[in-house]
């Protein structure tokens, strides 16, 4: 069985959205996503969606969106990300996948999973890139659910597992690096595994890929990917 990785679906079944203004490769990209999913992914398999899944504004607007992620293969295992306005508390958001008998997705909000010898843990995070979203508040509130969901996870399932961290915005740049208070989180309980979305274009130049402490910047693309 094989954990892949995918970010920034930007889906819009309801309210169609076209992403080909961000460039030709965005064309009819859903097709392509399901595609290249579809050869790749079997159902045991695990998949993780570190944000931004979809455009909508309100949980009800994502039934397509969601009809659309269920009837891929895999276990889904989704994260909150900045323009996923729709996400709502976990009480609800599993009775909506409940109720639409969507039976493949989970939502890691302030808790963990278990997948074979790895504990899926994570938190949205927090924008280092973009000033207008430099606020404290907001990263102490992410780094303590940082930590409070790797506590989840090693107390749920023991310590002796791998953890895989998941976020959304990247938890260092190649500016930051092991300064991020991130990293030092993830130092602290051992994390050898951190997946991020979030960044586009020209941002990918901030992407931190491989080890923190011996990284070249490498361009990112956004596919499905394993690891």
């Amino acid at each position: 069985m094989s954990i892949y990785a995918i970010a920034d679906l930007h889906l819009s079944f309801a309210n169609p959205k076209p992403m080909d203004i961000f460039g030709e490769n965005w064309a009819n990209h859903e097709e392509k996503i399901k595609e290249d999913w579809i050869n790749k992914v079997k159902e045991e398999d695990l998949v993780l969606l570190p944000g931004d899944f979809s455009w909508a504004m309100d949980l009800q607007d994502t039934y397509k969106d969601f009809e659309y992620l269920n009837s891929l293969p895999g276990k889904k295992i989704m994260l909150k990300g900045n323009h996923d306005y729709w996400w709502n508390s976990l009480k609800k958001l599993r009775e909506f996948i409940d109720t639409n008998n969507f039976t493949n997705i989970e939502f890691l909000y302030n808790n963990a999973y278990e997948y074979e010898e790895n504990i899926i843990v994570g938190t949205r995070g927090w924008n280092m890139i973009a000033k207008e979203e430099n606020d404290s508040t907001v990263k102490r509130r992410e780094l303590i659910r940082l930590e409070l969901s790797i506590n989840e996870g090693i107390k749920k399932f023991g310590e002796n597992k791998n953890i895989i961290c998941v976020m959304h915005y990247p938890p260092t740049t190649n500016i930051a690096k092991e300064n991020s208070e991130f990293i030092k989180i993830m130092q602290k309980y051992n994390v050898k595994t951190c997946i991020y979305g979030h960044l586009h274009g020209e941002s990918h130049s901030e992407a931190v890929l491989g080890d923190v402490r011996r990284n070249k910047p490498k361009t990112c693309k956004c596919r499905l990917f394993e690891f």
